[in-house]
């Protein structure tokens, strides 16, 4: 079964674990990401969605879906964002911070040609997303 790590959202209404490791750490870039985090870059933990279960708060559990590939989830009574769910991927983003027992070790970044800020750390820049994650695996600079 693996390691399950408990998370919650910031107020702890929604309660979440997480089963065994992720399967892709990163950093987005994106437009969509951009302004659901109020950031320039938003640090993403993928998981197969079968390993992501509330199991506190589902009620409170709210959702947003700008486009069919993000289902962005967030807590009703606090607003605090818990996951993201990527239903075409068959992947749920969790925000590693509502989840404190895992360390977010970032391997590359995605859509790095959307990018506000520019992040000159030496890991792959992906111009959208890696060919496995239905992306065109083309890569850009710094």
């Amino acid at each position: 079964m693996g390691e399950i790590h408990k998370g919650s959202c910031f107020c702890g209404a929604v309660k979440i674990e997480v089963k065994g490791q992720p399967e892709a750490m990163g950093y987005c870039h994106c437009t969509d990401c951009a302004a659901w985090a109020g950031a320039p870059i938003n640090a993403f933990s993928l998981w197969s969605t079968e390993n992501v279960i509330v199991t506190q708060g589902e009620s409170k559990l709210g959702s947003f879906a700008k486009t069919e590939a993000s289902h962005r989830t967030f807590c009703t009574e606090c607003g605090g964002h818990i996951m993201s769910r990527h239903p075409e991927m068959g992947k749920t983003d969790v925000y590693l911070n509502t989840v404190p027992g895992v360390e977010h070790k970032g391997a590359f970044h995605v859509f790095y040609g959307e990018k506000t800020m520019s992040v000159p750390d030496g890991l792959p820049k992906f111009k959208d997303l890696p060919e496995e994650f239905g992306g065109s695996g083309d890569m850009i600079g710094e």
